[in-house]
């Protein structure tokens, strides 16, 4: 017998034989239609495999990462086999699950069109309507290399060779269609209910540019139609929310040809960075951070020391000056540690936390450039926090908690990633576990859920990445928490302890917003520019009925500005009803209209954006909720 223990803890004998769908189906209920695969003892296995031990299982649906990739890579062999039916002659590179959907690079004897996707569509639905199982076969590395040579399929018998001699190879089998593929899959095509090819690109064989130009079709699905409708509409809202577009509609943000990745902030642009630049230093000052500001410009030396220069000189911009290197800086790590480094510190300082709103600049290739979302120059809100070893935890939590407290503002919800060593890194493996087990010390003692990244720490330490989610379910990794037992050794800082001995501190590395414009960018299209009164560039328009009303929406204007608010008067010569509806294009929180009525009686009538005509209100009521909204820093 077999002893299997379930998610919930609960342990069932079954026989040996017994495959995963037959304990499902002893379960059953709704993990009978739900269920797509399972990770048994840690290893993702197809339901159709027979158990192989006794161990922990864990039954996948669509609610898990690991479930709606197995969905989707099945999707993904779905396509290729009618892309095959339809274009014979077409070879076949890879086609992976990713984020939200999954693509196959093709290599067609003629260039596929989107014309062509109704036909691609309907034979998907053919094949899906067939139902057929999806079966793995393990076969040797020579039966693979013939297998698909005869197929000829050249760039299936290219990785089979890049794979180890004897290695065992599995490829998965439905209706005439064979692939090269590790798994696991769905049980059978039938499983896969709504899916939609969605664009074509160009994609390099194995992503070199010196390989061939292959054809990448890009598509969705879901195990629901409305699902797949959801998701879609989503895309489309994310189309008229595009950053780029209401930077340039609302007066935000320009990005010239002048320089490329190098964003222009116009009036209203930096009044949204200024507010969320004086929120940053109000919420930094309360928990005990000191503000610094270090240069843009430093010897190279200082980049050798970091590590910077032999890891990162890449993505840097040189200069020379007095027949010396110097960099541009992409971190501001150094900087903050010289700050630390003309002072000696007792134990009794530590924790000391220095913030910067530092300007950096990273090279990036100009064709990922994409409005504030990836520039070459760019703000992060660091703060590197020297303490001693005792305090660590502590000091994560405390930075987890300023995280959680900024995003929530903001509406936004968001999971958590533990990024470990890379294998581009500075240091030991002692060092690399230690640091590793304090960060998720610092996770555990929260009570935090946690995603583990293997192998995406940065070079110098590994790393906490909170990932939000916008009002369109996408996901952006903004702040981080890194800890760095390195750059301490490797800059000699020191404090002198209890003892009167000089010892090490050690350092974390964190930002909150992570890029000030990035964030914004996020923040415009999370709100599709209707920003919460206490960010909106404009706050009120006052908009007066006719030229008589002027002198009365002047006064209210002067009012309304003397009490801190950002109004202007819309005093020209339009309809009041044209006046109107620009003000709500321009996602103006309140509109003031004014006529006779309300210059007798000294009020307002009030419409607010999404609620609309709220009616008459005295101007002294109208001021007080409005102040109120702002320094509750209202959204919504």
């Amino acid at each position: 017998m077999l002893r299997i223990t379930l998610g919930d803890g609960k342990v069932r004998d079954y026989p040996e034989g017994t495959t995963f769908a037959q304990v499902v189906q002893d379960l059953g209920g709704r993990l009978m239609s739900e269920a797509l695969a399972v990770r048994f003892n840690g290893k993702l296995m197809d339901l159709a495999a027979p158990i192989p031990a006794d161990g922990r299982l864990e039954i996948l649906t669509f609610e898990d990462e690991d479930g709606r990739e197995v969905y989707r890579h099945s999707s993904a062999h779905v396509m290729a086999q009618a892309v095959k039916r339809l274009f014979p002659g077409t070879r076949l590179a890879i086609g992976p699950a990713i984020d939200k959907g999954f693509y196959y690079d093709f290599d067609p004897e003629q260039p596929f069109t989107p014309e062509d996707f109704d036909r691609i569509e309907q034979e998907m639905q053919s094949i899906i309507s067939a139902d057929y199982p999806i079966v793995r076969k393990e076969i040797s590395r020579e039966e693979a290399l013939e297998l698909f040579s005869g197929l000829g399929e050249t760039y299936k018998v290219e990785l089979i060779e890049g794979l180890a001699e004897g290695e065992t190879i599995s490829v998965y089998q439905q209706g005439e269609f064979i692939d090269l593929c590790a798994g696991p899959h769905l049980m059978s095509t039938g499983k896969i209910k709504a899916f939609k090819l969605m664009s074509l690109a160009g994609a390099y064989w194995r992503g070199d540019e010196r390989n061939k130009m292959l054809q990448r079709i890009y598509a969705t699905s879901f195990p629901k139609k409305s699902m797949l409708d959801d998701y879609l509409y989503k895309l489309e809202e994310a189309k008229k929310r595009d950053h780029r577009r209401l930077g340039r509609e609302l007066g935000l943000f320009v990005v010239l040809d002048e320089g490329p990745g190098f964003p222009f902030f116009l009036p209203k642009g930096m009044i949204i960075r200024n507010e969320l630049e004086n929120f940053w230093r109000q919420e930094h000052v309360k928990a005990g951070y000191q503000e610094i500001k270090t240069p843009i410009i430093l010897n190279r030396s200082l980049w050798e020391k970091s590590g910077h220069w032999e890891h990162y000189r890449e993505n840097m911009y040189f200069t020379t000056i007095d027949e010396e290197d110097y960099a541009v800086k992409p971190m501001n790590c150094p900087g903050g540690i010289l700050v630390y480094k003309q002072n000696l510190h007792s134990y009794r300082e530590l924790p000391i936390r220095l913030g910067e709103l530092g300007l950096v600049h990273r090279h990036e290739k100009s064709g990922v450039l994409h409005g504030l979302m990836r520039v070459r120059a760019f703000t992060q809100d660091d703060a590197h926090i020297f303490m001693l070893p005792s305090q660590i935890t502590q000091e994560i939590k405390g930075v987890i908690d300023m995280v959680d407290h900024f995003y929530r503002l903001f509406g936004f919800s968001y999971h958590v990633e533990l990024s470990t060593k890379p294998e581009k890194a500075m240091g030991s493996d002692e060092i690399w576990e230690k640091a590793t087990g304090a960060l998720r010390q610092a996770l555990e003692e929260k009570g935090m859920e946690y995603k583990i990244n293997e192998g995406d720490g940065a070079f110098y330490g590994p790393k906490i990445d909170f990932h939000l989610r916008d009002s369109l379910d996408r996901t952006w990794q903004c702040g981080t928490i890194q800890l760095d037992f390195l750059m301490p050794e490797k800059f000699d800082l020191t404090y002198v302890g209890e003892d009167g001995e000089k010892h090490r501190p050690v350092m974390i590395h964190r930002v909150i917003y992570g890029s000030l414009e990035r964030f914004i960018g996020i923040l415009t299209e999370h709100f599709g520019g209707a920003f919460p009164t206490w960010l909106a560039p404009v706050q009120v328009r006052i908009i007066p009925i006719t030229e008589r009303h002027h002198g009365y929406a002047v006064e209210l204007e002067a009012g309304f500005r003397e009490a801190g608010l950002r109004v202007e008067s819309d005093l020209r010569s339009e309809k009041v009803g044209y006046k109107i509806r620009e003000g709500q294009l321009q996602r103006i929180p309140y509109l003031l209209v004014v006529g006779d009525k309300e210059t007798e009686n000294k009020t307002v009538s009030v419409r607010k954006r999404k609620e609309g005509d709220l009616g008459a209100q005295p101007v002294a009521e109208f001021l007080n909720r409005i102040k109120k909204e702002i320094a509750g820093k209202v959204v919504g």
